[in-house]
């Protein structure tokens, strides 16, 4: 489920496309109007390493630990977490989804005179790589690099056993919203909705798992039932 609304994710450029759709590109201007050029602020302690070591953290970090969250609850046995791992990343992606194609919104780096798109001169190895999920660079609203993480970080401390996990996955999760600001990427707002948006998806899918994968099963099973 969740490969599939990834693949729904990355579509979106040729969905856009085969349905006419004109994106709302104003919301920028709105944003701007509210925090100005408070991004800028994180860009004050910039240095090389600084810049490298939060370039690992946001490419590689933040797949590490959406990935390592998903291994460790499977090789831990907490199913019931796991199901609640994978609605709630499938909620954030399909609530962001309709952001992304009618109210795209530029990376600060390529917006605000101020701030430097660090990440994206840093290589152009990774400028395309990014170019090829986020091909105009303006996926921001809401982040969902805040989402997922915070999603990953309040399962893993509120919903698991693990204590020495908890720690790692705290710093990590820290760790990957500083980045967002300082690499150019994303606005405070875009930051802010990726908390509710985070915090709506584990409300969700902790509150009512049972009900989701319930209706789910049932309708696996009725689909099977109709292949035979």
């Amino acid at each position: 489920m969740i490969s599939l609304v990834y693949m729904l994710v990355k579509s979106q450029g040729i969905i856009a496309e085969s349905l006419n759709i004109t994106p709302y590109y104003k919301l920028a201007e709105f944003i701007f109007s509210i925090e100005g050029n408070t991004v800028s602020s994180f860009q004050t302690i910039m240095s090389p390493a600084l810049t490298y070591f939060s370039a690992f953290i946001y490419l590689f970090g933040f797949s590490f630990l959406l990935i390592f969250t998903f291994v460790v609850l499977v090789c831990t046995g907490k199913i019931s977490v796991l199901q609640e791992y994978s609605i709630a990343v499938v909620m954030a992606y399909l609530i962001a989804f309709p952001f992304y194609i009618f109210t795209p919104v530029k990376v600060t780096g390529y917006t605000l005179p101020t701030v430097v798109p660090l990440l994206y001169e840093l290589n152009p190895v990774i400028s395309e790589g990014l170019r090829s999920v986020d091909p105009y660079f303006d996926n921001c609203f809401p982040s969902l690099h805040a989402a997922l993480s915070i999603i990953a970080m309040l399962l893993i401390v509120f919903r698991t056993d693990l204590k020495e996990l908890k720690i790692v996955v705290v710093i990590l999760a820290l760790l990957i919203q500083f980045t967002i600001f300082y690499l150019g990427i994303h606005w405070i707002i875009d930051f802010i909705g990726g908390i509710l948006l985070a915090g709506l998806c584990y409300y969700v899918a902790t509150r009512y798992r049972e009900k989701i994968v319930g209706k789910a099963t049932v309708l696996f099973a009725n689909t099977e039932k109709r292949k035979l």
